[in-house]
């Protein structure tokens, strides 16, 4: 066939690409941001690339792919619908394409999706399952964000965002889960749910999919998915696996230790030791994601020791806690955090990997909630493990705006400050850098947190610092 991917250059979307292709299908896809690395890895295999959104563009296309970001009004939209041609979201795609027929994992939550995803992916692999896979990052135990092949393992990270504009559901209701994991539940994507009750429902939406052959295994650490879990009353048709580090977990990750740049835990199940565990990942919310992927594992018949070496030789997704570089002892670290738990998380983790040294948290609210006045205390909150601070222009003010509030930078600033810790409100990249380049010394560490580019702000503080 020939498909058509309007807006390919989506990380989601060029890995959908590049999957077709694997496949044999003909690909050829449209957008107005076409730039590295998204462009150049699409032409080094070979995948026609037209810059701009254009009528002509849609020529013959068997099925045209509409992006999640694509609105009514795109040329090739219109044209798609104007000759009634056949056309289809990114996660119908691979429903029809990739998964169905086949055993479906599952992935999603509001927090750690990428990393457990990438995690299950590696375990399932070193078991020799051989499974086609597809994460919202690059593996670094693979180097790709995808692979195809042609065993009956689809692993997956499932999205709670919308799917197209015409499918507002998540995308995970797509993705026909055999097994389903489920980290946490908190409030997010303030511009497309009202609240968390409207979240809550999506994931008990997703739950409700998982056949009584299946599993359903939930973080139980969370409040919303205990929640949740308990709105089904007797009327949740499969089985049941809870995670966490509570006393009441079916699976309980125990004697949490972190040190010589390693994690170390101890399993527990149902009262019983189950195996030691060790992963170069570091902090709690790292240890759930592990425990997640160990239980998924388990439920398909992954053996214990193989499952240990995997954990103990993962090497984590590009962006999540990612040191980009080291000049003069300032190490500058690269971390996708925008949720303020996130955020939380990220700076209380490397505050438990470097305990000695001085923590800079740089944040960028790029993300659509993150814009949003919604969490305005609670960022407060979430630095509280840093030393000092500093936070960047909102991303997108209109949006936030026509959402109904936009982040306060200056009283965020303010409101840190109170508590005696150095913070700063800086607008542009490069004025961060001239500031960071007169105050940092060594043995600082530099956490830059974004999820987007951040307009390459890792770059240039590394060059500010060598020069």
């Amino acid at each position: 066939m020939h498909y058509h991917l309007i807006g390919i250059c989506g990380t989601a979307m060029a890995s959908l690409a590049g999957m077709l292709q694997a496949r044999g299908h003909r690909v050829t896809g449209s957008d107005e941001n076409v730039y590295p690395p998204m462009s150049t890895m699409l032409e080094s295999i070979g995948i026609q690339l037209m810059k701009g959104y254009a009528a002509p563009h849609v020529e013959s296309p068997d099925c045209v792919v509409v992006g999640n970001a694509i609105p009514r009004g795109n040329p090739e939209v219109e044209e798609t619908l104007n000759r009634r041609l056949l056309y289809r979201s990114l996660p119908e795609v691979l429903k029809e394409e990739f998964i169905r027929g086949r055993r479906s994992l599952v992935i999603a939550g509001t927090h750690g999706e990428t990393t457990t995803t990438s995690l299950a992916a590696w375990v399932i692999d070193q078991a020799g399952l051989n499974p086609s896979f597809l994460v919202g990052g690059v593996v670094q135990n693979f180097g790709v964000s995808f692979r195809v092949t042609d065993s009956d393992y689809f692993i997956i990270e499932g999205d709670e965002y919308d799917t197209a504009y015409f499918d507002k559901g998540p995308k995970f209701m797509h993705y026909l889960p055999e097994v389903a994991i489920v980290n946490n539940i908190e409030f997010d994507h303030a511009d497309i749910y009202k609240d968390l009750e409207a979240v809550e429902l999506a994931f008990r939406r997703l739950m409700n999919l998982v056949p009584g052959s299946g599993k359903l295994i939930v973080g139980w650490d969370s409040e919303p998915v205990r929640d949740v879990v308990a709105s089904f009353g007797a009327k949740l048709f499969t089985q049941l696996e809870t995670f966490g580090t509570g006393d009441d977990a079916k699976w309980q990750a125990r004697n949490i230790q972190f040190a010589d740049g390693v994690t170390g835990f101890t399993v527990w199940r149902e009262g019983s030791k189950w195996a030691d565990f060790s992963t170069p990942l570091i902090g709690d919310f790292n240890v759930r994601n592990c425990l997640a992927a160990i239980v998924a594992a388990n439920a398909w018949g992954v053996e214990r020791q193989t499952i240990a070496n995997a954990l103990a030789t993962f090497q984590s997704v590009r962006r999540r806690l990612e040191v980009r570089g080291e000049v003069n002892g300032i190490t500058v670290i690269d971390d996708f955090a925008h949720h303020p738990t996130a955020v939380r998380e990220t700076l209380v983790a490397l505050r438990t990997k470097y305990p000695t040294r001085r923590l800079i948290a740089v944040f960028e609210p790029r993300s659509r909630t993150s814009c949003h006045a919604t969490f305005q205390d609670t960022y407060v909150d979430a630095f509280a493990a840093a030393d000092y601070v500093v936070v960047s222009r909102v991303y997108d003010v209109q949006r936030a705006a026509e959402m109904g509030g936009v982040l306060d930078i200056e009283k965020l600033i303010e409101d840190i400050s109170a508590r005696n810790k150095a913070a700063h409100a800086i607008t542009h990249v490069s004025e961060i850098v001239e500031k960071l380049k007169s105050e940092l010394r060594s043995g600082d560490v530099v956490a830059i947190m974004s999820n987007g580019a951040f307009d390459g702000i890792h770059e240039k503080l590394l060059a500010a610092l060598r020069s």
